[in-house]
């Protein structure tokens, strides 16, 4: 049986829970949007690793040629509406649920 990757999320409540990789559809949805938050099993802030592990299975840091990696986090300006609303919910600016009743120019302009 092949060894599965586990990986910690901070839930909407602040729980840590274990995930095994991939994860179900909707919680990497929820991870995207930045509803959820990786982090360590100890809750402390997830740093990755040096060959660029994701939540996404399989994905490595530059796979997405369209949305390359910004070294502090910030999404390519090509990127979709989706990181976006990720983006600027982790910078503390609007929930997720206001996030995406704005535009993904406005969306930019507000993460600026």
């Amino acid at each position: 049986m092949a060894e599965t990757e586990t990986i910690y999320v901070l839930g909407e409540g602040g729980g840590v829970h274990a995930m095994d990789v991939p994860l179900p559809e909707p919680i990497q949805d929820r991870l995207t949007r930045g509803l959820l938050r990786r982090v360590n099993k100890d809750g402390s802030p997830y740093q990755g690793t040096a060959t660029g592990e994701d939540t996404r299975a399989g994905a490595k840091d530059g796979d997405d040629p369209a949305h390359p990696p910004s070294p502090d986090g910030r999404p390519a300006q090509s990127a979709p509406k989706s990181e976006w609303i990720g983006y600027v919910v982790r910078l503390g600016k609007l929930s997720a649920e206001d996030a995406a009743n704005y535009t993904k120019a406005d969306l930019i302009d507000l993460a600026s």
